[in-house]
């Protein structure tokens, strides 16, 4: 039995065995790739960028969490970490903070390795992604290594991107710099409950507005939206559910089509 058909018939461990397989971009992994393309497109690609200390690896764990306890969707999580200056291999730092999903088979976490790519993405995740469809995973979440302004890239790959900031750290000033919450379809200001989180969401939305100023338009899926920002904690799984809601929107700016 090849990678592909045991992956399509729910073997777990040719799954994990296939995304090794893939990332080191072996032919194998390669036939698999073209074998499993007609069994894609049914997922649901969320990206999820933004600076170090915001907080994405917590908001990607609470997103997981509500689409199985309120959707029992199947879910994917891609975490694209630094490379190990010695290994090349991931620094698994994200997966501390996401033990809630620990034992739930409808979950998988894969984490990855830059292995220098720049953008936020390694060079295989595009293709991670379209394994993790093929073997009937409904969301699959790809969180950037949040190294830098620069990760825009996500914003190609993902249906849906959540831009994340937080009070504090001074980066609602140098998001506007690398046009990083251009590429945003919802706009998330993590830690909620520390000071300073008015004036956080206050400035960037003036950036936004000053940037486009008719409520907010951008159209980089082709189509005008209107972007929301929502204010999150990572105890309050009612504003993860919130920020789900917006993402089966399409957020449709008025007038604007």
């Amino acid at each position: 039995m090849t990678y592909s058909q045991a992956v399509l018939n729910g073997e777990r461990l040719a799954l994990s065995r296939l995304l090794t397989q893939v990332e080191n971009d072996s032919p194998e992994g390669r036939a698999a790739l073209i074998e499993l393309f007609p069994h894609t497109g049914k997922a649901h690609l969320i990206g999820v960028t933004g600076s170090p200390g915001t907080g994405k690896s917590s908001l990607v764990n609470q997103l997981a969490l509500y689409y199985r306890k309120t959707a029992q969707k199947r879910v994917a999580i891609i975490a694209v970490d630094p490379s190990s200056p010695f290994t090349g291999g991931a620094v698994l730092g994200d997966r501390v903070r996401m033990r809630d999903l620990s034992g739930d088979t409808g979950v998988f976490i894969r984490s990855m390795a830059t292995r220098g790519s720049l953008g936020g993405l390694a060079q295989s995740t595009a293709n991670m992604a379209q394994v993790f469809d093929a073997a009937g995973y409904e969301i699959i979440i790809i969180e950037t290594v949040g190294a830098g302004q620069s990760e825009v890239d996500v914003a190609r790959l993902a249906h849906t991107t959540l831009v994340v900031e937080a009070p504090g750290l001074g980066d609602d000033i140098q998001a506007i710099k690398a046009g990083i919450l251009e590429i945003a379809d919802i706009l998330v200001v993590n830690k909620a409950d520390r000071p300073g989180v008015e004036n956080t969401e206050k400035a960037l939305k003036s950036m936004l507005d000053l940037a486009h100023p008719t409520e907010r338009i951008f159209q980089h899926h082709g189509t005008a939206m209107r972007i929301p920002t929502r204010q999150t904690t990572m105890n309050l799984i009612q504003k993860t559910g919130r920020i789900s809601a917006d993402m089966d929107s399409p957020h449709p700016a008025d007038g604007f089509h």
